[in-house]
């Protein structure tokens, strides 16, 4: 299992350009949701705007002339994200992790990190390691076989798959979402 997910970051880590982008907006549909449902359970945070800044990137894949300010929503992105100091449920770390990778990926967009897609790779796995170890008798080698980091391991290696062979950014980003919802479920296994 290591040398597959080895594998699969060394396959984000040769991404470029709108596929690089493409790769990180699917896996925050599936990541998003932890940050809404930390939002609704504890009336915190801005589930919207970071909504509407992940619908902006899509909106640039499909339609490149499009353009919006990275900076601004980077700026909404940073004042939305939870401090663990302040929240004292699990929740917090999933939401924390999607905000983070959204903030990746407009830094990828800005040309601040290339690496910005690897970010989100891992710190989609890393929500799902995390939340493993805390809600079940789990430790670092069952997680690794564990039925849902198995499944997250699959997802990316799937958009993986289907992003390497695209030609175009529009209909890549509109397959790629819906493969990534395709299972109805967050990374963290939440019903969407």
């Amino acid at each position: 299992m290591a040398k597959q997910k080895l594998n699969t970051f060394g396959r984000v880590r040769a991404l470029e350009g709108w596929k690089a982008v493409a790769f990180g907006a699917a896996l925050l549909e599936r990541m998003l949701p932890n940050y809404t449902l930390f939002c609704d359970l504890t009336e915190s945070g801005d589930a919207s705007a970071l909504r509407n800044c992940l619908n902006l990137v899509w909106e640039t894949l499909k339609s490149p002339k499009s353009k919006f300010n990275i900076a601004v929503q980077l700026e909404k992105v940073e004042v939305a994200t939870p401090d663990t100091s302040e929240f004292d449920n699990y929740g917090v770390y999933p939401a924390i992790d999607a905000a983070i990778g959204l903030a990746g990926l407009l830094n990828l967009m800005a040309g601040d990190d290339p690496q910005g897609a690897v970010v989100i790779s891992k710190l989609s796995q890393g929500s799902v390691e995390a939340y493993l170890l805390a809600t079940e008798e789990a430790d670092d080698e069952s997680v690794k076989v564990h039925p849902l980091m198995e499944f997250e391991v699959e997802v990316q290696n799937e958009l993986l798959d289907y992003v390497e062979q695209a030609k175009y950014p529009a209909k890549a980003a509109d397959e790629m979402k819906a493969l990534a919802l395709e299972a109805g479920i967050s990374n963290i296994g939440l019903e969407l």
